[in-house]
């Protein structure tokens, strides 16, 4: 699988949950992976809502989302976001501009969540640098 999101603003979301640890290039591109994964299914599932509704065009809504965050306000680019969503459905769907963002809003709480507890196995470990094993046993522990 190809990961579309660049690793630099998954760095920056592991970096503020990481305190004084430093963060690995490995760690980051393990996340990355990861949000990719769990953003093409969250599409898959928007696209079911979307299709039960008689539309092609995947909304807020169809992420669960009621109010969407400005843009600016994330550190997840909102393009490379939109290529996920795209990754596992039918070309005929459309991703609204609202849902982009409003995915890449999800994708970013998920990424701080598995950030932060990252941190915390690495502290746990007594290291100094959170690496992509400590993603890695997250998921294997909380999914």
């Amino acid at each position: 699988m190809n990961v579309e999101l660049p690793f630099a603003p998954v760095d920056t979301i592991i970096r503020r949950n990481a305190g004084d640890l430093r963060v690995s290039a490995d760690a980051s591109k393990e996340l990355a992976k990861r949000i990719q994964e769990h953003g093409s299914e969250l599409a898959i599932d928007a696209a079911e809502r979307a299709t039960e509704d008689g539309r092609k065009t995947l909304m807020a809504e169809d992420f669960g989302v009621e109010t969407v965050v400005d843009k600016d306000d994330l550190e997840l680019p909102v393009a490379p976001v939109d290529r996920i969503a795209r990754l596992e459905i039918d070309n005929r769907y459309r991703v609204s501009m609202d849902a982009r963002v409003a995915l890449a809003d999800i994708l970013e709480d998920y990424a701080d969540n598995v950030a932060g507890a990252a941190a915390i196995l690495a502290r746990h470990a007594d290291r100094r640098t959170i690496t992509n094993d400590d993603i890695e046993t997250y998921f294997s522990l909380f999914e």
